[in-house]
């Protein structure tokens, strides 16, 4: 299948089947039946927020929430998000007590190395990656964000072993071209564009639940580029099936007129929503569609979605990661990591500090699996539509 069809899946969010041999496939709606369907609870659950209701993960839903006085609700919606920008970009760590409360509670990966292969005895891993941040450092350039050779390797030693995703804001095409590894899954714009290994140059779409929003997404994008252009620092990145405004390089004092910006480009376009990651706003269709989703998407696609000999891992740094590591910590088995030098509200299990250690915890789940098997495994791949 190659960029014609939106495959929904059957996971009790979706009413249809995942591609393979003998499964069911429909296709999205048009852009007004899907928005008019996904209000009304359609798809098995998969829908939008109302006018009472927050965004994926409870994060603040700017457009069609119903507010009292405009001036008070605009200045208290703007507040939100300028608080939840600041706490996933702490400038300090807390007390040195604080965080050895916080180390106990989420205990390095790397110093508990030896639970975390208790935990993955007899049982298929499968291996879920943010890239900002966990397998790159974040950088001012988002442009430059790329990873090292040492980490493209243990990402490709890992991929030989283990079913491997990475998982991202970014879109496919450009988190393909940093990581420049053909045999892994990529599931980009938040998880609304996941394509699977391919050897030729075109990889195959397994799942596109927002298309119909390509052309509004377009023009929001025009309209936050025109908006935001008064604003040092500030800038928009296109990542397909959402944007991103990026605020690594502005002033902490622009940040409420930033968001004021962001806020007022959005009124004019109900579809969208917004949420907040590491330095960036995000702006994403208005469906129940992230990580989280994605993540248990690829595990049905993949075969292990009720299998008990299965153990997701899931590594990232963001507050949009933290929609996976709630899916991992809800279905009561797998392993959710968090990459942060300081403590932060999450519910990952284990912490790393950053994307060095990430490489020597890879490699050494490596060589944990080249002890306990020679060679490596055979991988399961997901189905693709003939």
């Amino acid at each position: 299948m190659s960029n014609q069809d939106v495959v929904l899946p059957d996971m009790g969010i979706a009413a249809a089947a995942l591609p393979g041999p003998g499964r069911a496939l429909f296709v999205c709606r048009g852009a007004a039946g899907a928005v008019s369907s996904l209000r009304r609870g359609a798809y098995g659950g998969l829908g939008l927020p109302g006018a009472a209701d927050g965004g994926a993960g409870g994060e603040p839903f700017l457009g069609t929430r119903a507010p009292a006085p405009a001036a008070v609700a605009g200045r208290t919606c703007t507040s939100r998000v300028v608080e939840a920008i600041r706490a996933s970009s702490p400038t300090r760590c807390p007390a040195v007590d604080e965080c050895d409360a916080w180390t106990r509670k989420h205990p390095s990966a790397l110093g508990s190395f030896d639970q975390v292969a208790a935990a993955a005895k007899g049982k298929r891993i499968v291996m879920f990656m943010d890239y900002d941040g966990t397998l790159s450092p974040i950088v001012t350039d988002p442009d430059m964000a790329f990873m090292t050779a040492e980490m493209r390797e243990a990402v490709r030693d890992v991929a030989k072993h283990f079913p491997t995703a990475i998982v991202t804001g970014r879109c496919v095409e450009k988190v393909c071209s940093f990581v420049g590894l053909s045999d892994l899954y990529y599931a980009g714009s938040h998880g609304m564009d996941i394509k699977g290994p391919s050897s030729k140059d075109d990889q195959t779409v397994l799942l596109q639940p927002a298309r119909e929003f390509l052309p509004v997404i377009d023009k929001a994008f025009r309209a936050l580029e025109d908006r935001t252009r008064a604003t040092p620092g500030a800038r928009v990145e296109h990542n397909k099936f959402c944007l991103s405004v990026h605020f690594r390089c502005v002033a902490e004092k622009s940040w409420s007129p930033l968001a004021e910006q962001v806020k007022a480009v959005l009124r004019d376009f109900p579809e969208l929503k917004l949420t907040e990651g590491r330095k960036v706003l995000e702006i994403r269709p208005s469906i129940m569609w992230d990580k989280g989703r994605a993540v248990e998407f690829l595990l049905k696609s993949l075969g292990f979605d009720d299998r008990s000999d299965v153990l997701p891992v899931y590594i990232g740094d963001d507050r949009t990661d933290e929609d996976a590591f709630k899916v991992l910590k809800k279905r009561g088995q797998g392993l959710g990591i968090l990459v942060s030098k300081c403590p932060k509200e999450t519910d990952a299990s284990y912490s790393l500090q950053d994307p060095t250690e990430v490489m020597e915890f890879l490699v050494r789940l490596v060589e944990w699996k080249r002890l306990r098997s020679p060679s490596p495994s055979a991988r399961p791949r997901a189905q693709q539509q003939k």
